[in-house]
């Protein structure tokens, strides 16, 4: 293969594939290069090529998909026998088939920079994530187009909206997106979505659904009245993780982050402060969005969901958009604030219907009729419903930080009255609950099955100690704590700070960061917060205490430890620590998702095993807006996928837990273990 990064290229079509690395029609097979000879019952006989989501026939030959759709646009019989034979008779190969073409071994096709094999289902991850040679030619495409020109315009105060207008991202966006973002890259000008592993099976019915996965990047330019004050988000991932990129998990209420309203959880971090940190570990991403200062300036990589024709039709008008902040202070939780909210027929997201007179919102008199709410409180609504702002609205004890968009002249047609034969629904903030709202139950925790368990992944160490410590009756152990089972995300009790005045600083064997198992015999692993502190204060007033600790080592981490300051605790552990806990010690969610037949999952897959690697975790990486899992809103970021169904996750390499996501049609049932990101 010629060096890509030599070529000209002067359209879409000419530029590499960012799935196989090769140059080819857009609408034609993706090429690979096979270490081995493969097997002739692998081989499509229409391209001559090994099966590319292999489709069976009624007489029993298999081709590929593309390639046998296309014939039949011009024939109506199998190209093997000559049977009469329609494109709808044929359906997809067994889940055997498709798994033994996914783990055909094939060469990176950057010989130059790398020499490294893989299986085919592979090598898209490989290359948006580790292959010099891929990174290489997208520097150089980059640096040929139109270069980013930062600061041109008014970020505060407009917006882009870059929807699929056109079937190709624009050029600031693609060329980011395929270096930075293994996950959220997009199929340029073609039907398939271009998650690296989403969880989506493309069917013809699909194709006239969903175009392409539109993403954009964006230069957010934030204020900070205190150059100290944390920007209140949670962040997981770095490249010392599967994850790669540093992805948000999560915007906290009435913070500065929230009250800008532009960043939401999944957004991806390119670069702080002009600084590319899509290939810097969890702990400089950290370091540097902790760093202080009046502004900061973050390029981040946000999904917008699938394009559809109502999309299209939809960014001709929103370039001259105005995106609008507005903070209404109640005086108590229960004061509504005189807002009624709709959902269109034709348009996604939720609309301001109306200002009540005399009512909070009304008196400010910042908000308008027709005006499209995008978040509250820092939780992205874009794709939301109104029952959704009612309740963030409701649960907010006093500030509510709108970020709303408005077109000038703009008026609200008329919501339509029967709801059997619409999709729109209205709800009011005024304190009580709409009418068809039901607030769900939080899922049942439980300690992690033994089928469940997983060695600790590479990197890691845990370290159990006892210590055994005389002391003065009325002496203080000297520690402060943090977690607990009823914290939300159900961590165990762990040292938040050694005080130099108790018995413990003296002893000098527990650390901040350890987590406790036992005092005197009593299991601390399953209390809550209250019931430790509790059994830690009532043992502690004897003699002699026995205390259980288990220390976690990361062995690759090299920064020194930082610390995080958190409402509530002085100290929280990295999400990073988390990942090196024992599994006996983790809490299990079981989140079940349900969709339409046309619709997508939602969210893509990293980790798995790999030869190289050994067993990773699964961790979600995207969360598409619009979709089952966005619409729950259970999942997160950041979470570690146990089990599929019931069928434990450990073990199993990308190529096979990818199959097993898509053979569900309507429902499916994830078990997750969720821990919180780093605080920034």
């Amino acid at each position: 293969m010629a060096d890509p990064v030599a070529e000209e290229h002067v359209s879409q079509v000419s530029e590499l594939c960012c799935e196989c690395g090769q140059f080819h029609l857009l609408l034609d097979n993706h090429l690979y290069n096979f270490q081995d000879e493969v097997d002739d019952e692998l081989i499509c006989h229409i391209c001559l090529q090994p099966l590319l989501q292999p489709m069976d026939t009624p007489c029993g030959h298999t081709y590929c998909f593309k390639c046998l759709e296309n014939f039949m646009q011009e024939y109506n019989f199998c190209p093997m026998d000559r049977k009469k034979l329609s494109f709808q008779q044929c359906h997809k190969s067994s889940l055997l088939v498709r798994n033994l073409l996914d783990k055909l071994i094939v060469f990176c096709p950057f010989k130059a920079e790398c020499q490294q094999t893989m299986q085919r289902c592979e090598l898209e991850a490989h290359l948006q994530n580790r292959c010099p040679g891929f990174k290489k030619y997208k520097s150089e495409l980059q640096r040929k187009k139109n270069p980013i020109s930062k600061g041109k315009e008014d970020a505060p105060t407009k917006v882009e909206t870059n929807t699929a207008k056109d079937p190709e991202v624009p050029s600031a966006g693609s060329s980011l997106v395929a270096e930075s973002s293994a996950a959220a890259v997009v199929s340029l000008g073609t039907a398939e979505p271009g998650l690296v592993n989403p969880a989506f099976e493309e069917t013809e019915e699909d194709l006239p659904q969903r175009t392409s996965l539109v993403a954009e990047t964006n230069t957010i330019e934030i204020h900070r009245e205190d150059p100290e004050e944390e920007l209140g988000m949670r962040i997981v991932g770095g490249k010392d993780t599967p994850l790669g990129n540093i992805v948000v998990q999560e915007v906290l209420q009435d913070s500065v982050i929230a009250a800008d309203g532009r960043i939401a959880p999944g957004d991806h971090i390119l670069e702080v402060n002009g600084v590319n940190i899509s290939s810097v570990t969890h702990c400089q991403a950290v370091s540097f969005l902790r760093h202080p200062g009046p502004v900061l300036h973050l390029m981040v990589l946000q999904e917008k969901g699938f394009s559809n024709k109502t999309a299209q039709q939809d960014s001709t008008s929103a370039t001259n958009r105005e995106v609008i902040h507005v903070t209404l202070i109640k005086r108590d939780r229960s004061e509504p604030l005189g807002i009624k909210l709709i959902r269109k027929t034709d348009e996604a997201g939720i609309f301001i219907l109306d200002l009540l007179e005399g009512g909070l919102a009304a008196k400010n008199g910042k908000l308008s009729r027709n005006d499209r709410v995008l978040s509250i409180n820092g939780q992205d609504l874009r794709q939301g419903t109104p029952e959704a702002a009612a309740q963030i609205i409701q649960t907010t004890e006093s500030r509510v930080n709108f970020v709303v968009l408005r077109q000038p002249g703009m008026q609200l047609s008329d919501p339509v009255e029967d709801g059997s034969t619409s999709n729109s629904s209205s709800s009011s903030s005024n304190g009580g609950s709409p009418v068809h709202h039901r607030r769900r139950l939080d899922q049942n925790h439980y300690r992690r099955k033994s089928n469940y368990q997983k060695d600790l992944p590479q990197g890691y160490v845990s370290h159990e100690k006892t210590v055994a410590i005389k002391k003065e009756p009325k002496e203080s152990l000297g520690i402060t704590i943090g977690g607990g089972r009823d914290n939300k995300n159900k961590l165990p009790i762990y040292v938040t700070s050694v005080q130099p005045i108790g018995c413990l600083f003296r002893d000098g064997r527990i650390k901040r960061g350890d987590v406790l198992l036992s005092i005197n015999g009593i299991d601390l692993t399953h209390l809550n917060y209250y019931e430790a502190v509790s059994a830690l204060k009532s043992n502690a007033a004897s003699h002699s205490v026995i205390l259980k600790a288990l220390e976690i080592l990361s062995l690759n981490s090299t920064e020194p430890s930082l610390d995080i300051k958190e409402q509530g605790f002085s100290w929280s552990p990295l999400w990073i620590t988390w990942l090196g806990l024992p599994s006996y010690l983790h809490c299990c969610q079981d989140i079940v998702l349900t969709k339409g037949n046309l619709e997508s999952w939602g969210f893509s897959i990293v980790g798995g095993f790999e030869e190289s690697k050994g067993n990773q975790p699964f961790f979600i990486k995207t969360i598409v807006p619009g979709t089952p899992a966005f619409r729950d809103r259970k999942l997160k970021c950041g979470d570690e996928i146990v089990a599929v169904n019931g069928v434990p996750a450990i073990g199993m390499s990308n190529s096979e837990l990818i199959p097993m996501l898509k053979e569900q049609k309507n429902k499916v049932t994830l078990t997750v273990v969720s821990w919180p990101g780093s605080l920034v």
